[in-house]
């Protein structure tokens, strides 16, 4: 179950992705539920994803063209409910100002495909002092 989502909120800018699909194969490519958080910002039901009780070593890469976006190692336990991580990989996500829902917030976008991930918040564990606050069908997880 999804909710919040905003048409198009992912694609609105005219940024240029490596990885640049039509709708038609993005929508053949994704399950319709993974389509509406990549390619529409939506966002799935808190504690819905399975990958929050992921512990295992490995790697978190973008649902939509397997680019690398998180080590394991910088997954915590947020209670928000959404997979979180307190850095991604160096050059694995683009970050872009928010204005939808009425609040100003930092959208996080794969830096290859341009989908939309979830937001990053100031109110994360050290290192970082960063929670990247990600949907979990927006990833999948490789094991080591």
């Amino acid at each position: 179950m999804l909710a919040g989502g905003v048409a198009g909120a992912a694609l609105a800018a005219p940024e240029r992705f490596e990885v640049s699909l039509t709708d038609a194969q993005w929508r053949a490519r994704l399950s319709p539920a993974a389509y509406r958080v990549l390619r529409q910002a939506a966002t799935e039901r808190p504690f819905s994803s399975p990958l929050n009780s992921e512990h295992r070593t490995g790697t978190f890469v973008c649902a939509g063209c397997a680019l690398p976006l998180f080590a394991s190692r910088t997954k915590f336990d947020s209670g928000t409910g959404w997979p979180s991580f307190w850095a991604p990989l160096p050059d694995a996500v683009r970050t872009r100002t928010d204005k939808t829902l009425g609040m100003i917030r930092t959208e996080v976008l794969c830096r290859r495909c341009g989908g939309h991930l979830g937001h990053v918040f100031d109110d994360g564990p050290r290192p970082t002092g960063k929670r990247y606050c990600m949907n979990g069908l927006a990833l999948a997880f490789r094991p080591a």
